[in-house]
């Protein structure tokens, strides 16, 4: 966990809400010299602050509105931080709750050196990268109509529809007549229609992202895609989510923000294992997870590492101990900016597991 440790003569914090904001600001002695509710409105936040502006660093909680208010303040020239909404334990585990409360603390936070800090994605690339988690979870959803579908062939007992996944595929097949009730026809003609229509919104998301992706950052794209396996939208996923390499210090912070590692607590000599699974950023253990499948697939080197990571842990264990080993190839390459070399990795993990 990163804290804010910066000093400054004052201390804005502020709980923020769709409509309203509660905004706190503390002198550098911990006086309170503003404290009031306002409108969520870039007008009201810079009169509010206006006496306070040298110097002035504020910090609210990572919630979904954050982002008009961080490019203010950076236009302003104003200090912004993000509070990790996880670790703001002080705020969250209290007997009395309430917004005025909640901005003072999170000010008390800042100012004790003690505000959990969350990574400020820049404007540039934020917009993109939110089209590209919309996107995924159309798939997902596409994806979740397609089950629906073959799972419903099997509660009734009836035969395998086989591939149905491109349009190609179901044109062969009379669905009208393969289902006996009419009810059932319905409902399996719907989840075929939602599928119709998400098959060209998904592939225009794609095609678009991918060409702003060329623009943002094409060399490190080049770079994810010569992992085996990797393609387009993982590719983008990780690219995206990672954004800049060299905000993570090592490998060790870049797989624990990827949710590749445990969480770990240890007191009085016994160890923990299990905690803090929500930390970190799900969209990118979506990725690293997806790129272990896909790269042991049709790739008889990985075939033999991946075997003998069964024999010593199991299935899930080895797929979740190559999607770490896969991130922290991943780390290495955008920060040497050099290509995956298969042979190389998958040498260097045989030797690894042979010690």
């Amino acid at each position: 966990m990163n804290v804010y440790t910066r000093q400054h003569p004052y201390y804005c914090g502020i709980d923020l809400h769709a409509r309203t904001m509660f905004i706190c600001v503390l002198d550098a002695d911990g006086k309170i010299v503003f404290h009031k509710n306002r409108p969520c409105n870039p007008e009201s936040f810079l009169e509010a602050v206006a006496p306070f502006r040298e110097g002035l660093v504020v910090g609210v909680e990572c919630i979904f509105c954050w982002y008009w208010l961080a490019d203010l303040c950076e236009q302003e020239g104003i200090d912004f931080i993000l509070g990790h909404a996880l670790y703001m334990r002080a705020i969250h585990g209290v007997k009395t709750k309430n917004d005025k409360l909640d901005s003072l603390k999170i000010a008390r936070l800042m100012r004790g050196g003690n505000f959990p800090l969350a990574y400020v994605y820049p404007p540039q690339m934020r917009p993109t990268r939110d089209l590209m988690r919309r996107g995924n979870l159309f798939v997902r959803k596409r994806a979740e109509l397609l089950s629906h579908i073959q799972n419903t062939t099997s509660q009734y007992n009836l035969e395998p529809l086989g591939t149905i996944s491109r349009p190609h595929h179901r044109r062969g097949k009379a669905m009208d007549t393969y289902f006996p009730d009419p009810a059932l026809q319905l409902m399996i003609d719907t989840d075929l229609k939602l599928i119709d229509h998400y098959d060209p919104i998904i592939k225009d998301l794609d095609r678009q992202i991918l060409a702003l992706a060329k623009q943002h950052n094409s060399g490190s794209l080049h770079l994810l895609r010569s992992i085996h396996g990797v393609g387009q939208v993982l590719a983008l996923t990780m690219l995206y989510e990672i954004h800049d390499i060299n905000r993570f210090p090592s490998k060790q912070d870049f797989c624990s923000y990827a949710r590749l590692v445990k969480g770990q607590k240890s007191s009085n000599g016994k160890t923990y294992t299990g905690s803090g699974s929500r930390i970190g950023n799900a969209h990118l253990r979506w990725a690293f997870s997806e790129a272990a499948v896909t790269f042991i697939r049709k790739n008889k080197q990985a075939n033999r590492y991946y075997n003998r990571l069964i024999t010593r842990h199991g299935k899930s264990k080895a797929l979740t101990i190559l999607a770490k080993r896969l991130g922290i190839a991943v780390y290495y390459m955008l920060k040497r900016k050099k290509p995956f070399n298969t042979e190389q990795f998958l040498s260097h993990m045989m030797n690894k597991a042979t010690i």
